[in-house]
């Protein structure tokens, strides 16, 4: 049997000889230079050349080389962070053991680039930095312990904000560096598992957060080219873009930046330039280019929408931190700065800006992410490690001071951080270049934890029934753009058409509802707002006014922490057509789904505790996703 196959292998050997195939698969005819073609392959999908999937991940997540994780309790690194978003089970920093329910695809350990790696340093007594007068003067600190450490850890996050950088020692920055890039390099599984190479740009100047994930595309022979770009060299986000752009250009690579908790910036996040100066064509431009993205949900609130700015809008107020910004103590928000906050409203204002500037600053998809810092990215309710290592499961997690006003009274408790979320990426394969060119290029959306399935596409031609065909996906990107894309051209004066499908997590709630926010600038120069209901659940009406009013009610038993998926729906399909298209207006779409009502894990944690809870605190959710826009440009 073997000699047989050996005599077939070594005739096809033979044939692809006499026949010529070449390796364009093109055929010459043995008489002829004339190419034959081959016949069109069996298999429909070897020239389908799109995303096939959705990969989820977690962009924003610290260890302990974090100051503001391993100063505050987390015994966890780098290499605990990626074991346990593959999958594995470890032990928190409290001795809990965590797992996750499915392993995410993706990780970017983005400790932040402010005296990075310093924790573990400290902790493990390293001589080279302990040679230093700051690193003497911290460790003796940190072996005094009590109020002696807590100062000294405050200390060194205040110097994140004055920029009084105490150890400068390039030779400790790059041995740290590089330790960071080895280990991400040595957990980057392609095709199984994706450890980004990336971390956090922190400033905050007089408290405003501007902080920025900063992510390669790259492996170490690239990356440790370059030290991280911090808040020590410049507030200016600005000057990261320089830097970034350095980087390009000394290593042939790509790099990305994501902004983060524009609730938290008391306006500075989206405001037109960081030092108060008019925006420029070049400045919108660069900001664009170098930030594609924005997270909007993550462990200190949820930044899609404001009440306060859509007061039509029934689910805007989710998860909502807006009592001012990141300073010890806090400073307080005004109204006037939620405009600049949040990402519908940067959307809005990005498009009058590009109807003055010619380019749009605020051309961003979305994500979600943790923001985490016990090295644990848990986004479940029932599986919530919190914020830092104060604030894993125990009986009385819940009233911790999250942050603290200027008379020490709480402005946050620690029940008012949710657990959310995740960032959702349509690539072709789960490794760096395919999920970095996917974030590139828009093709994202953020859920609040939950890891439902979402997909639109925007185009001039498809018909209500298409988005029920078999080959949804491939009509989408034929005739169409997906999120993140752009329609250039009405056709015929045509209103654009979508298609979208929503289905729900394989581990979680059915659906509530399919959504459309839709923003336009009139041609008065103002911007608009407005939201469709195009899919809803268990057989109720939308109206003429494209809403639904009847609330798909709720099953969850709070004092039990359960719910069943007996309302709702798995899967939501839906067909739309914008009834107040202008070919003449810009304008931006995206969708955003709800789930029904399900336990928050302030309602599992009652029960898993005993725990009786303040009558204030929340008890159920409305998970959600929210996809990047697709934008129409006249």
């Amino acid at each position: 049997m073997l000699r047989t196959v050996g005599h077939l292998l070594a005739l096809n050997i033979a044939l692809f000889v006499v026949l010529g195939i070449s390796a364009l698969g093109q055929e010459f005819a043995p008489d002829s230079t004339k190419m034959v073609e081959q016949p069109k392959p069996y298999s429909p999908y070897v020239d389908q050349h799109f995303p096939q999937r959705a990969f989820f991940g977690d962009t924003h997540h610290h260890s302990s080389f974090s100051v503001d994780a391993g100063m505050f309790g987390n015994t966890l690194g780098p290499a605990q962070s990626f074991r346990f978003a593959r999958g594995e089970e470890v032990r928190s920093s409290t001795g809990l053991r965590a797992k996750l329910i499915r392993p995410l695809d993706f990780l970017v350990v983005s400790d932040h680039g402010e005296y990075l790696g310093m924790a573990d340093l400290l902790a493990k007594g390293d001589p080279q930095l302990l040679s230093t007068e700051a690193g003497k003067e911290w460790y003796a600190a940190l072996q005094e312990g009590g109020d002696a450490a807590w100062l000294t850890a405050v200390a060194m996050m205040d110097d994140f904000t004055t920029g009084n950088e105490r150890v400068k020692d390039p030779k400790l920055k790059r041995s740290v560096w590089d330790r960071v890039v080895d280990i991400a390099s040595e957990y980057n599984d392609p095709g199984v598992f994706t450890a980004f190479n990336g971390y956090e740009y922190s400033p905050a100047p007089g408290g405003d957060n501007l902080h920025r994930v900063v992510i390669f595309r790259d492996g170490p022979d690239r990356v440790k080219q370059v030290l991280p770009f911090s808040a020590f060299d410049s507030i200016d986000p600005e000057d990261l873009w320089a830097f970034m752009a350095r980087y390009e250009e000394k290593t042939g690579g790509q790099i990305l930046a994501i902004p983060h908790n524009p609730n938290i910036s008391n306006g500075a996040m989206f405001a037109e330039t960081v030092d108060g100066r008019r925006m420029t064509r070049d400045y919108a431009e660069r900001r664009a280019r170098w930030e594609p993205l924005a997270e909007v949900t993550q462990a200190k609130g949820d930044s899609e929408a404001h009440p306060f700015l859509s007061p039509e809008d029934e689910f805007a107020d989710y998860e909502t931190w807006d009592f001012g910004n990141a300073a010890t103590p806090i400073v307080p928000k005004q109204n006037s700065m939620l405009q600049y906050e949040y990402a519908r409203s940067a959307l809005r204002l990005g498009i009058q800006l590009e109807d003055e500037l010619g380019a749009n600053p605020f051309k961003f998809g979305m994500i979600g992410s943790t923001d985490t810092h016990t090295s644990l990215s848990t986004t479940r309710e029932d599986n919530f490690f919190g914020k830092l290592p104060s604030l894993e499961p125990s009986e009385d997690r819940i009233n911790d001071a999250f942050v603290r006003n200027a008379d020490g009274t709480p402005a946050a408790l620690s029940w008012e951080s949710p657990a959310s979320g995740l960032a959702a990426v349509w690539a072709h394969q789960n490794t760096r270049e395919s999920l970095f060119d996917a974030m590139a290029r828009r093709e994202v959306y953020a859920t609040t934890g939950t890891r439902m399935t979402v997909r639109v596409f925007a185009g001039w031609d498809f018909e209500p029934d298409e988005v029920e065909r078999p080959d949804f996906a491939a009509q989408g990107y034929t005739r169409g753009v997906p999120m993140g894309g752009d329609l250039t051209s009405a056709t015929s004066g045509a209103a654009p058409t979508f298609m979208v499908r929503a289905l729900r997590d394989p581990d979680g709630a059915n659906l509530d509802r399919v959504q459309i926010i839709k923003g336009w600038l009139g041609a008065d120069g103002e911007t608009q707002e407005r939201i469709y209901d195009i899919a809803v659940s268990d057989g109720r009406t939308i109206g003429a006014d494209g809403r639904c009013r009847t609330p798909v009610g709720s099953t969850v038993d709070v004092d039990n922490a359960t719910y069943a998926n007996s309302i709702g729906d798995a899967l939501l399909m839906g067909y739309w057509t914008d009834p107040g298209f202008d070919p003449g207006e810009r304008a931006f779409y995206y969708v955003r789904v709800i789930e029904i009502p399900t336990p928050r894990w302030t309602a599992y944690d009652a029960v898993r505790f005993g725990t009786e809870m303040p009558e204030e605190v929340r008890m159920t959710v409305t998970e959600r996703a929210y996809t990047s826009p697709i934008w129409y440009t006249p």
